[in-house]
């Protein structure tokens, strides 16, 4: 018998002082049984580094043709893909040519920096990619936050993030492999 997503409900309010956007999001989020809480909460940095009115946690795991989030315009293109992870030569390809614009977030230490030195030399013609590492450490310890109702405080100044929940806080230095042309 397949298990149950686990439901998580999260207050999530992002202070973005680089985008001078402020404002609080109530999601439901769904974690797929074989989503770790360090990607469960990678994918809530992922929302609150893009956060916009329009911005949508997508199926995720349980799709093969959706990202982990997503913008649509009002008339239905995809104005911009996130994805998290490791994904194939052809997923980007793939999401590239799908979305305005496309963001991976890679994480996990060794294992990521293998995946991009393997892709990334095949990614320079997408101009609309851009490729973002978090640290080992910053996202391990960033899983530590993870509860099943969450009010997470983001705040972004000058490329630094600071994830705070009650009383433990986090600080993250995103990483620039790849920047969108």
């Amino acid at each position: 018998m397949a298990q149950n997503a686990t439901i998580y409900k999260v207050e999530l309010s992002v202070s973005d002082m680089d985008r001078h956007y402020y404002e609080t999001h109530k999601l439901t989020v769904a974690k797929h049984p074989s989503e770790t809480d360090e990607r469960l909460m990678v994918r809530l940095l992922a929302f609150a580094l893009n956060a916009h009115e329009q911005l949508e946690l997508t199926r995720g795991l349980s799709t093969d043709d959706e990202p982990d989030i997503w913008q649509k315009s009002l008339s239905g293109e995809i104005d911009l893909w996130v994805t998290l992870g490791q994904p194939s030569e052809k997923i980007i390809r793939q999401s590239c040519n799908k979305a305005a614009q496309v963001l991976v977030y890679a994480y996990g230490g060794r294992t990521a920096e293998a995946w991009w030195d393997k892709v990334g030399s095949g990614t320079t013609r997408f101009d609309n990619l851009q490729v973002i590492r978090f640290a080992e450490p910053e996202t391990a310890a960033l899983a530590g936050l993870a509860s099943r109702a969450m009010k997470l405080q983001v705040n972004i100044q000058d490329g630094e993030v600071m994830v705070s929940a009650d009383d433990s806080m986090v600080y993250l230095t995103p990483v620039t492999w790849k920047g969108a042309a």
